[in-house]
Formats: C-alpha cells, structure tokens, sequence
C-alpha cells in the first residue's frame, strides 16, 4: 500500500495501487485489482471493483460503486449515488462473457443522483445534470439533463 495515502481504519482496501495523497473514507470497499491514481477523494460508503481503473484528482462522493468495466479518467466529479451498469441483460447466477466497458473522460462531472448505463463514453469536460439517465454517449464539452438524457449545449462556464 503506498505510505502517502490516507486509508480511514474503517474502510476495506484490498488495492496495493493507490496514489499519493489519495483519500479513502469509512466504509468504503476498494477490490484487489482496482487501480486509483494520486490525490483522489474516495468519500464514505463507495465500492470499487476490480477491473476499475480512476485517474487522478478524482472525486466519488457517498454512495457511488464503480462495477467492472468502468475506467474514470483524471479531474472526473463524480456526485453523491450515482449509479453505474455493466450488464445490459442482468439476470441472478447469469453473468455475460464479458462486461460493458464505461469510459468517463478527462474533467467530467456526473450529478448526484444520475444514472450511467453500461458501455457509455462521457466526453471530456460534459456535465451531466443531476438525475439524468445517460442512455447515449455525451460529445465532449456538453451538458445533458433528464429522463433520457438530453444535450442543453455547450457545458456553462463560471
């Protein structure tokens, strides 16, 4: 485990790949084969699998599992209970060959409460509207709201 990191008492991580000044907070689970880069803040309550691999500066508040297939590139906010899918076809005791593989890119944020399905690209930069349902790939840059959701334009700046 790399000594710079700071891993709550409470928290279960398996993972001997963190990065310096990486954060894991109480009752979160981070999988053996997870990879997480440097200065990331992992809040309460997160579950990371194997096949996952989070860039650096990432942020994944209360609530959020990251399943296999899912890669997060760097600076990505990822907003309290957002949920992720891997499995188009779910079915108890019935895995696929394969899971959907997710790529969210550089700088993106997902709101609270939104739902990515499998096999999606969020685009480098695009915002994603609290509670939305990403059921389309997201262009770089953009903002998409609702149920589905929808491109808004170009993502707002400050």
């Amino acid at each position: 485990m790399n000594e710079q990191a700071h891993i709550h008492p409470l928290a279960d991580v398996q993972s001997t790949q963190l990065g310096a000044g990486t954060r894991v907070w109480q009752f979160t689970v981070v999988l053996a084969g997870a990879r997480i880069g440097r200065d990331c803040n992992l809040n309460a309550q997160v579950f990371v699998e194997n096949d996952v691999v989070v860039g650096d500066r990432v942020t994944v508040k209360c609530g959020v599992q990251l399943w296999d297939g899912i890669t997060v590139e760097d600076d990505v906010f990822i907003g309290p209970n957002v949920t992720f899918t891997n499995d188009r076809y779910p079915r108890s005791k019935q895995y696929p060959e394969a899971f959907q593989r997710t790529l969210i890119k550089a700088g993106a944020s997902i709101g609270a409460n939104a739902t990515v399905l499998g096999g999606l690209t969020i685009g480098a930069g695009a915002m994603i509207g609290a509670g939305s349902v990403v059921t389309k790939h997201v262009p770089d840059g953009e903002l998409w709201v609702g149920n589905p959701a929808v491109s808004r334009g170009p993502v707002p700046r400050p």
